[in-house]
């Protein structure tokens, strides 16, 4: 697997962005966080790309659409 198709779970992306669960859902509905991605059930993670662009540039961080 690639670095750029590694997913982050939700646990993961808590501790290195230092953001809450909730505040990663409002900014991922405010389309200024990555979008995560079902694992099914009740597990999400982000895909590592789009992480490491967030932490890079996180005000000017706009969701693709």
């Amino acid at each position: 697997m690639s670095r750029e198709a590694a997913l982050i779970p939700m646990k993961i992306a808590t501790h290195i962005t230092s953001l809450s669960r909730a505040t990663i859902y409002r900014r991922v509905a405010a389309g200024t966080f990555p979008k995560p991605i079902s694992l099914g059930g009740r597990r999400v993670a982000f895909q590592r790309e789009e992480l490491d662009r967030w932490i890079a540039n996180p005000i000017g961080y706009q969701a693709a659409s």
